[in-house]
């Protein structure tokens, strides 16, 4: 979906030789977002939780991202043109949980409205309720009113699943066909999965930060194949031999938990399989990226699923 554009004051197009600031530009979509920057001849600064993860001749400015700080956020967002927020928790583990996640957020927006950040294009979620009853979805909405209450020009992109470059979701499908016997899809399989490419969700963001309105719009790709068809794709691209079998939806996160502790991992929430079989991960409006699914799994088959991507690993340790 598109909202009508609300006009503002124009913001720097990306094209210019601005600085602009990234959350987690060593991570998965913020790591897309500040290559494709840096292309446009953008200068990229970051917020990040995990400084150790820039190699040694990045060209990225790093800064902390402290929400203790209120302070030291809005000095680290000082200068920049435009915030391309990528920051949210998949689940809650530790203390860490969807409400810290917005009030962190919140924290965050107010910062760079005090910074005199020009724009915010902020990534959210597709089908994001205050009335959700799962927590993620509930918290991407709230996240989205907090947005829209700074007054800051603004973009939000509703991706439902990202694919390419070194994501989770597919290689992990890819890499449990690859060396189990037996693959479980819960219920019918009959909801559907609208992806979108990494670098396509990039190219959006810069194209965004360059307008000049309030939008909202759904980042998704140009297929949309229920789950059962994805596995089965992922099967037959990577040359499984394994059993495809279906469960009842209340069996499948028991047994996505079992197959995590054995992995020290989180595989799959209840939330997230409740959230793909009511039908969140999709949508019914026109492509707004082009990277066919189908075409990157062929692309890719030699390499998906040959080594595991520890979601724990990537963001909590």
């Amino acid at each position: 979906m598109t909202t009508e554009p609300v006009l503002r004051i124009p913001a720097t197009s990306p094209t210019d030789t601005g600085l602009d600031v990234v959350t987690g530009a060593f991570s998965y979509s913020g790591k897309a977002i500040s290559n494709a920057l840096l292309q446009s001849g953008r200068r990229v600064r970051t917020l990040t939780g995990h400084p150790e993860r820039a190699t040694g001749n990045s060209p990225i400015e790093i800064r902390p991202l402290d929400f203790d700080d209120p302070i030291g956020l809005v000095k680290s967002l000082e200068g920049a043109t435009t915030l391309f927020n990528t920051y949210w928790v998949r689940f809650a583990h530790n203390r860490i949980d969807h409400e810290l996640a917005v009030e962190n957020s919140r924290a965050l927006f107010q910062a760079a409205k005090r910074a005199g950040v020009e724009r915010i294009v902020h990534v959210s979620i597709t089908h994001p309720s205050v009335d959700s009853p799962l927590p993620y979805f509930r918290g991407k909405a709230l996240v989205e009113r907090s947005l829209a209450e700074t007054g800051v020009s603004y973009a939000v992109l509703r991706p439902a699943i990202l694919f390419g470059g070194d994501g989770v979701l597919l290689n992990n499908i890819a890499w449990l066909l690859r060396r189990l016997p037996v693959f479980a899809v819960g219920g019918r399989g009959d909801y559907r999965i609208r992806g979108i490419h990494i670098d396509d969700l990039a190219r959006l963001c810069l194209a965004k930060g360059a307008e000049r309105f309030d939008s909202i719009t759904d980042a998704v790709g140009p297929e949309r194949p229920t789950f059962l068809e994805l596995v089965h794709s992922i099967k037959a691209t990577v040359g499984s031999h394994s059993l495809i079998v279906r469960l009842p939806g209340s069996a499948l996160p028991v047994v996505s938990r079992i197959v995590g502790l054995a992995l020290h991992d989180v595989l799959l929430t209840s939330d997230e399989y409740r959230a793909m079989a009511d039908g969140l991960a999709d949508t019914d409006g026109p492509a707004t990226g082009s990277i066919a699914l189908t075409d990157w799994l062929v692309e890719h088959k030699s390499t998906l699923g040959l080594a595991y991507a520890n979601e724990l690993k990537r963001h909590f340790d």
